[in-house]
């Protein structure tokens, strides 16, 4: 009798447990259709506030020269392999504004050896510097053929096509990082150089200029150079200054840099043949030297320079030596020369 009565017992507490699971089963179902929507809500909520990521395996422009100003271009034509001329590209390069693309144009050899510095491959990398050699029958191996490529219209169309401005510079010029003004700020001007003399009528110097591409192929639509003439900078200045609606500089009108004529705090200096031409005018007195290169200090990666121990003895710091030591030295050669001689004559 005792088991039969745990036996009903057992199968009422299971019938009971049954019915406790399909009531909380209902009642569960229930809930959640009636929180379907307000829960569907919140999901599509949450899955706005995932940013969105989108990956293209494929990308079509993988051209990084496309971040920077095709209008602006720098340009250097430099056909011998000099030492120099990475650390001068590299300064140039952090001095411009960013927006501007390099192109260095060489030969074989000068390309080789601005091509293989660490640094240069990393501006080719991202897409600041080209290094070109120019196909036949194009020749930079002279300064007429220079002055032949840069006068004709075919320069531009084929190699600089989309090029409104260039700042072409030489191996023997240089901007400096102190000046307050920002090669940007002379886009309107169709040509800004160096004037040759005090109130020149055309300051066009080329060895570091600033150049309006539209302005040049306009002059060359009714007028070619011929050859073994004039420099290309001279030859167009003839004929840029009498276009109309061109601004051109003039005197010190527009003058972008130092090289005949001086100003201070210019934006660079051109100092002809690495200083071997230097004017006079500008740095023949001792605190102007100073004073130029206390300014513009990257003059030295440019110039041929001296230490102060190599300095002549009776140096005036002019270009001459003092005639008091320069009798001394020559006395004291003499003398040299004659004791040489005693010496030889004993000897025998």
């Amino acid at each position: 009798m005792k088991s039969q009565n745990e036996s009903v017992f057992s199968l009422t507490r299971m019938k009971v447990i049954l019915i406790l699971s399909l009531v909380t089963t209902w009642a569960i179902a229930h809930l959640l259709h009636s929180y379907r929507e307000a829960i569907k809500a919140r999901l599509e909520e949450a899955r706005q506030r995932i940013p969105e990521v989108n990956i293209d395996w494929h990308p079509k422009d993988t051209d990084p020269r496309r971040q920077y100003n095709a209008s602006k271009l720098a340009l250097l034509i430099e056909p011998r392999p000099l030492p120099h001329l990475v650390p001068q590209i590299l300064h140039m390069i952090s001095v411009v504004p960013p927006d501007w693309r390099f192109l260095f144009i060489g030969s074989n050899k000068s390309v080789i050896s601005v091509g293989r510095s660490y640094p240069t491959k990393h501006q080719q990398k991202i897409g600041k510097l080209d290094l070109m050699v120019l196909p036949e029958p194009w020749e930079i191996d002279s300064k007429e053929k220079v002055h032949r490529m840069l006068t004709d219209v075919r320069f531009y169309d084929e190699f600089l096509p989309g090029v409104e401005w260039i700042l072409k510079y030489e191996y023997d010029s240089i901007l400096c990082a102190n000046s307050p003004t920002s090669l940007n700020e002379w886009l309107h001007w169709d040509w800004a150089g160096a004037p040759r003399v005090q109130n020149d009528r055309y300051s066009g110097n080329g060895g570091l200029s600033l150049r309006r591409v539209s302005t040049i192929k306009r002059v060359l639509r009714f007028q070619s150079r011929y050859n073994d003439t004039q420099p290309e900078d001279e030859w167009f200045g003839h004929r840029v200054i009498v276009l109309p609606g061109v601004k051109v500089a003039s005197g010190e009108n527009g003058q972008l840099t130092v090289e005949d004529v001086y100003m201070p705090n210019p934006m660079g200096f051109h100092v002809r043949d690495g200083g071997n031409q230097l004017a006079e005018g500008v740095w023949d007195e001792p605190g102007r030297r100073k004073e130029i290169f206390d300014y513009c200090p990257e003059l030295s990666l440019i110039m041929d320079m001296k230490l102060e121990v190599e300095r002549c003895p009776g140096d005036t710091r002019t270009g001459t030596i003092s005639p008091k030591e320069n009798a001394d030295r020559e006395g004291k050669a003499k003398d040299g020369v004659e004791k040489e001689a005693e010496d030889k004559r004993k000897g025998k």
